[in-house]
């Protein structure tokens, strides 16, 4: 019986690092230098901070492009809020992991809609299972 399991997990080690290349980058590019720019990652959270808001999309950049070369999804980083004040501009990011409801429905009717015969369950947060009896 063909089995296989869609999952949706980060691994944080890998973010750890692709926050810290980031926050290295934004420490020594001359164009961040007296802007107040700062990346801190708290372990669902990653908070980018800056005087203006063209540095913060510019530090933005720097860390999607981090994520890409570490080969971790920026799928995983959903907008939480952005806060502005005369001083200072903050980013919030969540790390999203797990498959919710809603989105485990849509994946499971899309293949019961090309697999009649497969049987799904809903395991966890984060784990899908299909199975198919052999033709």
């Amino acid at each position: 019986m063909p089995t296989f399991d869609i999952t949706s997990e980060f691994n944080t080690q890998e973010i750890t690092n692709a926050v810290d290349q980031a926050y290295r980058e934004i420490v020594n590019r001359y164009d961040f230098r007296d802007t107040g720019t700062n990346i801190e990652f708290n372990e669902q959270t990653i908070t980018l901070k800056s005087s203006t808001e063209e540095r913060l999309k510019a530090a933005e950049q720097v860390l999607k492009e981090k994520f890409v070369k570490r080969n971790v999804s920026i799928k995983f980083l959903s907008d939480i809020k952005i806060e502005k004040t005369p001083s200072e501009v903050k980013h919030f990011y969540n790390l999203k992991s797990g498959i919710t409801q809603e989105e485990s429905k849509k994946i499971i009717s899309l293949i019961k809609k090309d697999f009649k015969k497969a049987q799904c369950a809903y395991q966890n947060q984060s784990n899908l299972s299909f199975c198919q009896k052999k033709r």
